[in-house]
C-alpha cells in the first residue's frame, strides 16, 4: 500500500512540474492594470508583428507553397491592418 501511495506522489509531483505554466496561469493569473488606450494599442500590435514574424519565418524556411490555408488567410488578414 505504501509504494503505491509514493508512485501516486511521484506521478502527481511530475504532473505538476510539466504543467506548472498552465496551473500559474490558471490559478495567478496576470492583471494588466492601468493600460492606456496607447499601451494596449501598442501591446497588440507587438503581438501582430510577432505573428507576421512566425508566418513570414516559416515561409521563408520553406516557401510560401508550405503555408497551410489558414495560415495564408491569416496572413493576408494581418496585411490589411
Amino acid at each position: 500500500m505504501s509504494e503505491v501511495l509514493i508512485l501516486i506522489i511521484i506521478v502527481t509531483a511530475v504532473l505538476a512540474f510539466f504543467n506548472r505554466e498552465w496551473i500559474k496561469n490558471r490559478f495567478f493569473p496576470k492583471k494588466h492594470t492601468n493600460y492606456t488606450i496607447d499601451d494596449q494599442f501598442n501591446s497588440d500590435k507587438r503581438e501582430r508583428e510577432k505573428e507576421i514574424d512566425r508566418l513570414l519565418s516559416k515561409i521563408g524556411k520553406n516557401g510560401i507553397n508550405d503555408l497551410s490555408a489558414k495560415d495564408r488567410k491569416r496572413l493576408d488578414e494581418l496585411s490589411k491592418m
